[in-house]
């Protein structure tokens, strides 16, 4: 298999396991019915090769809206914590590529792209928290503006004390509770 394909027993498996979390998490998508996420999924095997990846790395990908201009459903990670399978990382290569020891083993925005994925904004991030509580013990990179990066920062999400809060670090910092969580449209 090429490295954005998977089998087909592959991808009758994490659709099994999308429409088993979906099934289970109505509220996250309410006005949204399952077949009809089947038919998009089954269109863009392409996109089923990412959800499988953001699955392996402990995301629990699940579908949290839908885009009614680009006719997209909308996939973010849903997990409680921020995914195990990818903590651990400084925010991006320039942050890697500045460490000169005890560098980690990847960046956020590197492991999102190499995913197929992109990481969450701090609005996707403030919407996600709408529908749980996540990241009450862990944190996750977001989407950091240009004016912050280039001067040296990058900016991560939580939720502790019934709020969503966004902080700021060194771009090259990283830390086992931090990871990222990622969007996918299908």
């Amino acid at each position: 298999m090429s490295k954005n394909k998977i089998a087909p027993e592959q991808q009758e498996e994490i659709i099994s396991i999308l429409k088993t979390r979906f099934e289970k998490n109505k509220t996250r998508h309410a006005d949204i019915e399952w077949n009809k996420v089947h038919e998009k999924l089954e269109a863009n095997p392409e996109k089923l090769w990412s959800l499988l990846e953001m699955e392996k790395t402990d995301g629990e990908p699940d579908v949290v809206g839908y885009d009614k201009n680009t006719n997209e459903y909308i996939f973010f990670d849903c997990v409680a914590e921020s995914p195990k399978g990818r903590r651990s990382l400084c925010y991006d290569r320039k942050a890697l590529d500045s460490r000169k020891e005890h560098k980690p083993k990847n960046s956020a925005l590197d492991m999102a792209e190499e995913m197929g994925v992109e990481i969450l904004t701090e609005e996707q991030y403030r919407n996600l928290q709408e529908l749980g509580n996540f990241d009450t013990k862990t944190s996750s990179w977001i989407t950091t503006t240009p004016e912050v990066r280039k001067l040296g920062g990058a900016l991560f999400s939580d939720f502790r004390y019934d709020r969503t809060f966004v902080y700021h670090n060194g771009a090259e910092s990283y830390y086992a509770a931090r990871g990222f969580r990622g969007c996918l449209k299908v």
